[in-house]
């Protein structure tokens, strides 16, 4: 037992890396398999946000200097987890109705669209805790990679913010929100990979 709390930290780290590597991963077979059954990647993503969750929440109660940045991970876990489990539940069964009977294709949309902005909401949350590990690294020295964490993480904000309001196809395209929060989200990985466990 002692030995995972004193690797919290890093096991977040790693955690948050195996989410980037699933989107990666679905985006790919999304592109080149267009037809294959994404469920697997979407049940892998669920436990890896469950697992998330449970760790982030563990160092948010434990942790002195960073623990509106662990709120902000655990907020963003748990939404995640709803938003993989729509896709996983809900997806298929209202595409298959919506091929059945054309007049419930609007339903199906609805449904993807839900998915989307629970998604747009969960990258907020991720892209806060990115702004505020960012400027902890300013106030440590690390004024380069903290700015640049910040910025990722303000624009990324600002970008996933303008989708739940307008929509996927509105103010900006969807890659761009969706990219600068893995991008974001890489970021936040590298940074608590190497927080010091005596926080």
């Amino acid at each position: 037992m002692e030995l995972i709390k004193d690797n919290t930290f890093k096991i977040i780290a790693i955690l948050l890396a195996l989410t980037v590597a699933t989107q990666a991963i679905y985006t790919v077979l999304f592109i080149s398999a267009p037809g294959l059954n994404p469920n697997f990647i979407w049940g892998l993503e669920g436990i890896f946000f469950a697992l998330l969750a449970v760790f982030a929440g563990y160092a948010l109660v434990t942790s002195k200097r960073y623990a509106l940045g662990f709120a902000a991970i655990t907020v963003s876990a748990i939404i995640n987890l709803v938003q993989v489990s729509v896709g996983f539940a809900l997806f298929e069964p209202f595409q298959q109705a919506a091929e059945t009977n054309p007049d419930l294709a609007p339903v199906a949309f609805g449904i993807v669209s839900l998915a989307f902005f629970i998604y747009n909401a969960a990258k907020i949350a991720l892209s806060l805790a990115v702004v505020i590990f960012g400027m902890a690294k300013i106030q440590d020295g690390g004024i380069v990679m903290g700015r640049i964490a910040v910025g990722l993480g303000a624009f990324a904000i600002l970008a996933n913010a303008l989708m739940m309001n307008f929509g996927l196809d509105g103010f900006l395209p969807s890659p761009v929100a969706g990219g600068t929060g893995v991008l974001a989200t890489i970021l936040l990985a590298i940074f608590i990979f190497d927080l010091n466990k005596e926080d």
